[in-house]
């Protein structure tokens, strides 16, 4: 059997980014992959640019890169108490397309804040997210990584052996889902 297509996306744009950290330890847990990192530099959803244009490209590309993953990965920051504003949009945009693509798929969802909560608000906003695009968010221990700027060495290597720990049993799961 071939390796697997995992999808990873980081609800925040900074290429620095805490989550952008962890979803690589995600992919060394993961295991053997074709991993594809999605853009979500996309235009703010708009009905009349919507109507007027389509759906853009930037988003049929996203739709298609979750459709044709054999599972998804989303690692977001929680800003202002909720869900980041682009990974939304990528959400709103997503529900826009054809074919559900978020549909079944085997989805993994952790954060990693500066805070002392770790994204804990904002990861269960981005879950409620997932629901009407009917994804199948794998249930288990939530991954906050909290005081995220102290949790990653130089090598942007995640350091606490418990946050590992649940790192590895979450990817061990989304591995075991793929059908």
């Amino acid at each position: 059997m071939a390796d697997p297509t995992l999808l990873t996306i980081s609800g925040s744009l900074r290429k620095g980014a805490f989550n952008r950290k962890l979803l690589k330890e995600a992919v060394a847990a993961f295991g053997p992959a074709k991993v594809i990192e999605a853009d979500l530099n996309l235009p703010l959803y708009d009905g009349d640019l919507e109507q007027a244009e389509g759906v853009p490209q930037s988003v049929q590309t996203l739709a298609e890169q979750v459709k044709n993953a054999d599972a998804v990965v989303i690692s977001s920051p929680e800003y202002n108490k909720g869900i980041t504003g682009v990974l939304k949009n990528a959400f709103d945009w997503i529900s826009r397309t054809e074919g559900m693509p978020f549909k079944n798929k085997p989805t993994v969802v952790m954060s990693a804040n500066a805070g002392r909560t770790g994204g804990e608000t904002g990861q269960f906003m981005v879950m409620s997210c997932l629901v009407p695009l009917q994804a199948h968010v794998l249930p288990g221990p939530m991954l906050c990584i909290a005081a995220a700027g102290d949790e990653f060495d130089e090598n942007d290597r995640l350091t606490n052996d418990r946050y590992r720990k649940v790192l590895a049993g979450k990817m061990e799961a989304l591995r075991s889902a793929i059908g």
